[in-house]
């Protein structure tokens, strides 16, 4: 029987990608461990195989194949000590950025360090000999293992041709089947890099939008050049508190994104340009496409589907398709950014009283917020909440969101806060962020323009949450405080500690406890008059209603299939839910 492509999954991807990105040439070695492989290889005439039974002298041939065809060239070889045979070669295709793709292959991961025959450990690479390194198991165990590894197998092989080229390196494990009856190769989602001067992909979508994560100060020419493409290309700039774009095509979208039972069908995307870092928006975005656009040229595949990587700055990549766009077809004429403007007001504007808690402040207190000040936000509930509603475009907003962790929020503002001592700098943050930076409030230079507002419910509340872990769990309340949320630490909502550490620290110390008590001093924390003290504002809410707040402002809007799911759940179950789906491996 004549063999076929092996059943081993990331065999079968390898090869998909290889042909995508048009590696056709490949050296082999023979061996026990890369038999599914070479079969493979063999078994599709798109390849064009060489043999050589000496690894270096196969690698210095994939040297001299690469040079002549100014094109990448794979390897093969098996386990044990055959690829430490490719050193000095690849070590020449470090220095003369030679595109050589190692594949080698090996037994079950597992097994390295446990005395087997032919197992060597290849996780560590020297320095100079490939530029990017993976391992991709024989084991793929659902689709986001599928994900995780088409995108390894794609960011090896992008790293071939990246700074001018070089040596990658694939490990691929295998279970030595003997099963070579599959016909045909996967489809898999091939990503591309592009960098400056090179021919760039055309815009033909219909809907096209711009998502901006947590980004550095905009300058007015990077502002100017995304105005003017979504004018040309009919699209909007969807962003949250931190995204810092003011422009005219700003859609805070994360009160439309963020319904639990309902999805909008202005959120269905074609085409979303992806710039910015890590964002606390939390939008439930489900694009086709994503095109990722950053200096760093790394792959980025926040939304799943990835498709290219523009190595480029921001304003170049705009003033490109800006220059270029009289060749584009614009497929909508329908005003995108104006119609989630005023999805995203319909759905502010149906926000009810909400219970007291961050939300409740937040809604109160962003209309009252002095031009030109600037916002720190705690991780995570703070950020969450005050992202729902509309910040004057003339605020900068900020949140620490590159490591994502509780600590330093506090720090960060009172640092901002020493460079312009003439700008008022807020700190909106809850009682167990304070409690992690509170040395900071000791300060020496903190000055009258900084103002903290300290959401004090006694514990970390994110955790009472409907959409957390522990909620969905079925956990009570009591047996969520214990250690999961952290209750009961820092005088236990004491109102006398924080007080008396503020006020000894220079600042004006304020306790609220309700909402006419708020609604009260809310024009005294937000007003422009200089201050002779920073002040220091602690609310004292209850975690029960941060998140009954939350739930409150996630389900606004509802749809029949939304319904039934949170129907299915309340009847069923959250663990019976999930069991239902492993089941079905949804």
């Amino acid at each position: 029987m004549q063999p076929k492509y092996s059943i081993e999954l990331n065999i079968l991807m390898t090869m998909s990608l290889l042909k995508a990105h048009g590696i056709t040439n490949v050296v082999i070695s023979p061996g026990g461990t890369n038999v599914c492989l070479v079969t493979s290889l063999m078994y599709d005439e798109a390849f064009t195989l060489y043999s050589c039974v000496d690894e270096r002298s196969a690698a210095y041939m994939a040297c001299g194949i690469a040079e002549e065809t100014g094109a990448p060239v794979a390897l093969c070889c098996t386990g044990a000590t055959a690829s430490r045979n490719y050193v000095p070669a690849l070590t020449e295709a470090f220095y003369r950025k030679l595109p050589i793709l190692v594949l080698t292959t090996s037994q079950y991961e597992g097994k390295v360090g446990h005395l087997f025959p032919q197992v060597t450990d290849r996780w560590q690479q020297m320095n100079d000999i490939v530029y990017y390194s993976t391992h991709i198991p024989v084991r793929i165990n659902g689709e986001l293992d599928r994900w995780h590894y088409n995108v390894e197998i794609n960011k090896a092989i992008l790293a071939l041709s990246r700074y001018g080229g070089g040596p990658s390196h694939i490990n691929l494990a295998t279970d030595s089947s003997i099963d070579f009856s599959v016909e045909s190769l996967p489809q898999e989602r091939v990503i591309r890099r592009f960098e400056a001067g090179d021919i760039m992909p055309t815009i033909s979508s219909k809907r096209v939008a711009v998502y901006v994560g947590n980004h550095k100060k905009w300058n007015q020419e990077l502002t100017n050049a995304v105005d003017l493409f979504c004018e040309k290309y009919n699209a909007a700039v969807l962003c949250d508190n931190t995204s810092g774009y003011h422009g005219g095509y700003r859609v805070e979208a994360c009160i439309i994104a963020t319904q639990v039972q309902y999805q909008s069908p202005l959120l269905d995307i074609d085409l979303l340009i992806h710039i910015g870092d890590v964002s606390g928006a939390y939008m439930n975005l489900s694009p086709k496409r994503v095109w990722r656009v950053n200096p760093d040229g790394e792959v980025r595949d926040t939304f799943y589907t990835l498709e290219n990587v523009f190595q480029m700055s921001e304003e170049m990549f705009f003033r490109y398709y800006l220059d270029a766009s009289d060749s584009f077809k614009v497929l909508s004429q329908s005003h995108y950014a104006k119609e989630l403007q005023q999805e995203t007001a319909r759905l502010r504007s149906q926000i009810p009283e909400l219970p007291f808690s961050n939300a409740w402040i937040a809604q109160n207190t962003v209309n009252k917020l002095p031009k030109n000040c600037e916002v720190h936000f705690g991780i995570l509930n703070s950020l969450r909440t005050w992202n729902a509603f509309h910040i004057d475009d003339s605020i900068d907003c900020f949140c620490n969101t590159g490591g994502f962790g509780i600590d330093g929020c506090l720090s960060s503002a009172i640092g901002a806060s020493f460079v312009n001592t003439d700008k008022i700098c807020f700190c909106i943050l809850g009682d167990l962020a304070f409690f992690y930076d509170m040395n900071s409030v000791g300060n020496r230079h903190i000055s009258s323009n900084l103002r903290v507002i300290m959401v004090n419910n006694g514990c970390g509340a994110e955790f009472h949450i409907p959409a957390c872990v522990t909620k969905r769990a079925g956990m009570d309340e009591v047996f969520i405080n214990r250690f999961t949320a952290a209750s009961g630490h820092y005088g236990v909502k004491s109102l006398s500690l924080i007080k008396n550490f503020t006020e000894d620290l220079g600042f004006e110390y304020v306790a609220i406890h309700d909402k006419d008590h708020y609604l009260e001093y809310v024009d005294k924390i937000t007003s422009e008059e200089k201050r002779n003290k920073p002040l220091f504002v602690e609310v004292f809410t209850e975690a029960k209603d941060d998140a009954s707040a939350l739930k409150e402002m996630t389900t606004i809007l509802t749809s029949t299939k939304g319904a039934i799911k949170e129907l299915a759940k309340s009847i069923l179950g959250a663990k019976n839910i999930q069991k239902i789906k492993n089941s079905f491996d949804l």
